[in-house]
């Protein structure tokens, strides 16, 4: 069994989604707290401005909830530049009991599950979880610098330059996470990091599958299944994959956090990438889907691909995992 099962039901009590310019210009501008006109968030480096996204995207989670920084037990939560600097700089602004992870673009939900499981057990009353990205910073670190201008194939994806937190209580009013399914390394031997979307595809359907397993469920008894990153190639892999193993999981149901974000008219290639995409993606759009009536129950599936700039130049494999958490809303406000 790798699905935990919350009786307490956690409660999502508030969130804060922030986003770039290019997010501002993207299908799902109106689902964010705050927009910024540039890259730079009055910062003089990219990897300053990340650390400052994931700030306000915290500090504004716990303003709505009416919360003051000491009132915070735990900050849970990652990012993907060199030893998560920019989460630890935001933990040391938060100044909470500080899990740090690295979960690539799965953070999300791996963060979201343990924060539930800590409440559910009674390990504390609040905690802060989230995570973030930045273009510019992430795209230096593991492809090329943007003003480089290097040119991408048709299987890359953008990063997100956004970060999306939520404060999670063991009371109060919005949604309640009910379950959790903790994800494997699922590595099919795929070498290319311009293809992170085919590499997570096999991972984030073994999650599924167990989730279904584990809780003893279909597809059926969820709205939406929203898996996080995989973009169009990696949407159409795993589509393939469960149909070949006799998981059915109708089409206009199963959707992808990557392929949300922006327009068509977006120059983003296979769609979405980066810890903050599927953060942003489920505390904004998601959930005020779900304040709005028109979900109830959803599943969102964060995909991550667990490599380095180190391990790719090595030659390695990419290891990738995915991570579900299952969320309901009955009612009351967000």
């Amino acid at each position: 069994m790798r699905t935990w099962e919350f009786e307490q039901q956690p409660v999502i009590v508030s969130t804060g989604t922030v986003g770039g310019p290019f997010e501002a210009n993207g299908r799902l501008a109106d689902d964010f707290d705050t927009l910024h006109g540039d890259l730079w968030l009055n910062e003089d480096t990219y990897e300053k401005a990340h650390k400052v996204l994931f700030e306000e995207a915290s500090l504004r989670a716990t303003e709505k909830a009416g919360l003051t920084k000491e009132q915070v037990d735990f900050f849970i939560g990652g990012d993907l530049i060199n030893q998560i600097t920019p989460t630890s700089f935001t933990a040391k602004t938060i100044g909470a009991g500080y899990f740090g992870l690295f979960g690539a673009c799965s953070t999300s939900m791996e963060g979201l599950a343990l924060s539930a499981f800590i409440i559910n057990n009674g390990g504390a009353k609040c905690i802060v979880t989230g995570s973030a990205s930045h273009n510019a910073a992430v795209e230096k670190q593991f492809r090329y610098p943007t003003e480089y201008g290097a040119q991408n194939p048709p299987t890359s994806q953008w990063t997100v330059t956004g970060a999306g937190a939520s404060v999670v209580m063991a009371q109060g009013e919005g949604p309640v996470v009910t379950s959790a399914t903790i994800g494997k390394v699922v590595d099919m031997g795929l070498t290319d990091p311009m293809n992170m979307g085919g590499a997570m595809a096999p991972a984030a359907v073994d999650t599924i599958e167990t989730h279904f397993r584990d809780r003893n469920i279909d597809a059926s008894h969820y709205d939406l299944i929203a898996t996080g990153d995989l973009g169009h190639i990696g949407r159409e892999v795993a589509f393939d994959l469960m149909k070949k193993h006799g998981t059915d999981i109708p089409e206009e149901k199963f959707q992808d956090c990557g392929l949300m974000i922006y327009r068509e008219d977006q120059p983003v290639l296979a769609g979405a990438s980066g810890a903050g995409c599927s953060a942003v993606v489920t505390y904004g759009h998601l959930l005020n889907r779900m304040k709005k009536g028109e979900l109830r129950r959803i599943l969102v599936v964060a995909t991550g691909a667990l490599l380095s700039p180190l391990t790719f130049q090595q030659g390695e494999t990419i290891p990738c995992i995915a991570h579900a958490v299952s969320i309901e809303y009955g009612g009351g406000s967000l």
